[in-house]
């Protein structure tokens, strides 16, 4: 079993930056691949961005793609959402995923259900 637990949540004026972190606890060693995803209000929850274990491929949603970073520090069994040049559509809940599998595929990476643990969400709010 893996633990994860976040930080860094925030109001945030629009054009500013942020930096989302998780921590991950346990089983440390099964996970396979790390992930953020957001939920708006009345949304469904959408991909953001992920980052594989060994930390050599990232992807991310066309929407934060230039302007958010994705990145992981293994010693410390972390992974970091750097978020620049915020809109206000990018107000939302946001939740750190980890999977134990290390399938990397569009899809696979996209998809909720290929992550095992998810943290507990953080709110992103962006002011206009």
């Amino acid at each position: 079993q893996v633990q994860l637990v976040q930080s860094g949540g925030s109001v945030v004026q629009a054009g500013g930056s942020l930096t989302l972190s998780c921590a991950a606890s346990g089983r440390t060693g099964t996970i396979g691949k790390m992930g953020w995803f957001r939920q708006a209000p009345g949304k469904e929850r959408e991909f953001v961005a992920a980052v594989s274990v060994g930390g050599s491929l990232d992807n991310y949603a066309d929407s934060v793609k230039g302007r958010f970073t994705v990145s992981r520090d293994s010693a410390k069994n972390t992974v970091l959402l750097q978020m620049n040049l915020l809109k206000p559509e990018d107000t939302a809940v946001y939740y750190c995923a980890m999977g134990s599998s290390r399938t990397w595929s569009f899809y696979a990476i996209r998809d909720g259900g290929q992550y095992d643990w998810w943290g507990q969400g953080t709110q992103v709010t962006v002011s206009s």
